[in-house]
């Protein structure tokens, strides 16, 4: 592993799994950070860990719901007992929810999306929050809080609050040197991203990239290490777009 920005800090990640979450953990992790990895499948945490410690790095799995309260309270309780204390969070966890119109969205639908992405995501921070000390949050939101996709208004609603939230957050906790941001991801072909989506669309997408492609978790990964790091000890309050320029000038279908 190469030891340097985050030489001896603790990282929690959530949704770290698969996908953006897997890919900044394992970023982080060759930048010398410990890894706490959070998540509600134990075999693809079982299997990071193993491949970040193959690598010389230190993690440790936690199978956990984060919109239950009393298992993010175990989570990162069991966090510090193992590495003491937490240096900065990646809230990444989240879900797409049913593909459909607001007009045929269910009150289900809805308490679905709250439950992980809004108040799993809160959660998560208000645990970490007594351990992070003049450390960073980062929260991941999505491009369509701020544009709009059609059929995805009940998802996008909850990362549009993450952003309301994150703007709070970060005139509170200023003070303390906590550092809280987001990130907004445009078309990125995560696992849960192309289980939903068609083929033909995703080379529409692309085609109306500017770069011509669609975004890779990777190509989030490092976004995610500076705005954790301490090259980034100025920014906060801040959402910042990785999209491949997709959003510029609106959406384009």
């Amino acid at each position: 592993m190469s030891q340097s920005r985050f030489s001896g800090k603790t990282i929690l990640v959530t949704g770290a799994g698969t996908g953006m979450g897997r890919a900044a953990s394992l970023r982080l992790a060759q930048e010398g950070a410990q890894l706490v990895l959070i998540g509600r499948r134990p075999a693809p945490l079982e299997e990071l860990t193993a491949e970040i410690e193959s690598a010389g790095g230190k993690a440790l799995a936690i199978t956990c719901d984060i919109s239950r309260n009393e298992e993010v309270s175990a989570a990162v309780a069991q966090a510090l007992t193992r590495f003491g204390s937490i240096d900065g969070l990646f809230a990444n966890a989240g879900i797409l929810g049913n593909i459909k119109p607001l007009a045929e969205t269910e009150t289900d639908d809805f308490d679905a999306l709250i439950d992980i992405n809004l108040k799993g995501t809160f959660l998560t921070i208000k645990h970490c929050l007594p351990a992070i000390k003049n450390g960073a949050i980062l929260i991941n939101a999505s491009w369509t809080a701020g544009g709009v996709m059609p059929w995805v208004g009940a998802y996008a609603s909850t990362k549009g609050a993450l952003l309301a939230l994150m703007r709070t957050l970060a005139v509170e906790q200023g003070p303390r040197g906590v550092r809280v941001n987001a990130i907004n991801p445009g078309i990125i072909l995560t696992p849960m991203a192309e289980d939903i989506s068609d083929p033909a669309l995703l080379a529409k997408l692309a085609e109306h990239t500017p770069l011509r492609r669609n975004g890779a978790p990777d190509d989030i990964a490092g976004t995610v290490a500076w705005l954790m790091s301490d090259d980034a000890a100025f920014v906060t309050g801040q959402e910042i777009t990785v999209d491949g320029g997709f959003t510029l000038g609106g959406l384009r279908l």
